[in-house]
């Protein structure tokens, strides 16, 4: 990928950077999990402290608009950030602050990679910087029809996370231990067949494991399975010793929404010896206390473990900050269902973009 380590001059040009503030929100209009907008702080910092003017996009699901939080934003990374609501006004003109175009999303043409969308937002800028690694599996005019339009690269995030993620692919499959939980198996299960020949062991849990252990045959009674089971499931070797799957459960109205004792004494005897952890998605319903034990037994685990740990995934890193620490942790990947297509080996419009 083209970097932007590799740009010689900023001063004075104009940077249009795709960012990823996509957070939860409160009913009270608070930001629950910051994590992801302090990540975008090293990136602005780079180009801003190299005379380089910033106008950023991004999107939010949890909200409409970025108004209800831009005095958090401004506080989280320490600049003035002034909100616009036009694409034709929003090229910013001033080093001292940023411009930012509000919620991407609710523009016409962006989910459908639209090159005239493109071509407005690109209108006028020098540069094109990717930062937002949690969208790059999007095929969105955002992050991929805007490299047709303006010179184009990756930010440090962006490289950071790729970097670190092909670590997770690359390393020697002894000691290598891949830990899958939460629900949604189309995004899951392609990370598991991905790592049976690159990985010593991996433990499943969450929906994962009941549509693994339905596939064997046992009765999950009322627990939640993926739709088109088979289609998933299909070219795994269900039987594959590496799998590593829960013994005991703890069920009300006969749903399985945590582990038992015994899968978690099960879960740390494979965590024996491991060089290092890949985690995405808790083990249970955590955030009900009822049913926090697995996820937090595990967070609780893993922060002492002495090998190379990298988390992804929004309830991943939210389960950490309840139950331990993130910087007991060596890396923390800002993509959820991005950091699982890239586990995965699938092809990512933002990074194929780059190239």
């Amino acid at each position: 990928m083209k970097s932007i380590r590799e740009i010689k001059d900023f001063n004075g040009k104009s940077f249009l950077v795709r960012v990823d503030f996509d957070v939860p929100v409160s009913k009270e209009d608070k930001i629950e999990e910051p994590f992801r907008i302090i990540k975008q702080k090293e990136n602005l910092d780079y180009i801003i402290s190299r005379g380089g003017i910033i106008s950023i996009i991004s999107h939010i699901s949890s909200i409409d608009s970025f108004s209800l939080i831009i005095e958090e934003l401004q506080s989280l990374l320490g600049y003035e950030i002034k909100l616009s609501s036009s694409i034709d006004s929003f090229k910013n003109k001033s080093p001292e602050l940023i411009i930012l175009l509000d919620n991407i999303r609710k523009f016409d043409g962006e989910l459908e990679n639209s090159e005239e969308l493109a071509n407005r937002l690109g209108a006028g800028f020098d540069y094109y910087i990717n930062n937002a690694f949690a969208v790059c599996h999007r095929n969105h005019s955002s992050v991929s029809a805007i490299t047709k339009v303006l010179p184009s690269y990756a930010g440090l995030l962006v490289l950071e996370e790729v970097s670190f993620l092909s670590k997770a692919l690359t390393a020697d499959p002894d000691g290598k231990v891949i830990i899958i939980g939460g629900a949604k198996g189309e995004t899951k299960l392609p990370v598991v067949k991905n790592f049976i020949d690159k990985a010593d062991k991996i433990i499943v849990g969450g929906v994962v494991a009941n549509d693994i252990l339905k596939a064997r045959g046992m009765d999950i009674s009322d627990s939640s399975i993926d739709k088109n089971l088979d289609n998933l499931i299909g070219g795994l070797d269900i039987n594959s010793p590496k799998l590593v799957l829960p013994l005991d459960f703890t069920k009300k109205e006969d749903r399985i929404l945590d582990l038992g004792p015994q899968s978690i004494d099960l879960f740390k005897s494979s965590l024996s010896g491991a060089k290092m952890v890949i985690w995405n998605g808790p083990l249970g319903l955590f955030e009900d206390p009822e049913f926090s034990y697995g996820t937090k037994e595990m967070a609780q685990f893993l922060s002492e473990l002495d090998c190379f740990r990298i988390i992804g995934g929004g309830d991943t890193i939210l389960a950490i900050q309840l139950f331990s620490s993130l910087d007991k942790f060596d890396f923390i990947s800002t993509g959820g269902g991005a950091m699982l297509y890239f586990l995965s080996s699938q092809a990512m419009p933002g990074l194929e973009a780059l190239k």
